[in-house]
């Protein structure tokens, strides 16, 4: 399969990176990761495309619309909850990756429990802003 085309998908309160928890989640905004994405992406060939939403429903439309090759997506709190957007994954048979910011594994106990992980090609987790593009770089390797 040739990959030219990454949806990458920001789940809720991540439209408030840069102002939010910075021990958490660090000064980078979102602005900041999807152009560093979008600079990354054009180095290698690959074009993206980012999307956000507090809304659970409208992140599961967006995957039933995609007709993307590989979607990098941070599910955020859904992570925890959300059989729905799982669902739509499943359904949709794109692949994917799923990325956090912090690690969720040095947190609070439910943040170590992931309706997405065994689903995902892989999980990046705790490497911060840098974890969207391990993810993006992945993918490309993936095209070689």
């Amino acid at each position: 399969m040739k990959i030219k085309n990454i949806t990458v998908i920001h789940g809720p309160n991540l439209n408030l990176l840069g102002q939010r928890e910075p021990e958490h989640y660090g000064s980078n905004t979102l602005d900041d990761i999807n152009d560093a994405l979008t600079n990354q992406a054009k180095i290698l060939n690959l074009n993206i495309e980012a999307f956000q939403s507090n809304n659970e429903a409208e992140i599961i439309d967006k995957i039933q619309s995609l007709t993307s090759d590989f979607i990098i997506i941070n599910p955020a709190a859904y992570t925890h909850s959300s059989v729905a957007i799982r669902d739509g994954l499943s359904a949709m048979k794109i692949p994917f990756i799923e990325v956090h910011i912090s690690n969720v594994f040095s947190r609070e106990d439910f943040r170590k429990q992931s309706f997405f992980s065994d689903i995902a090609v892989g999980v990046i987790s705790g490497l911060g802003a840098e974890g969207y593009c391990a993810a993006l770089n992945y993918i490309a390797k993936l095209n070689k």
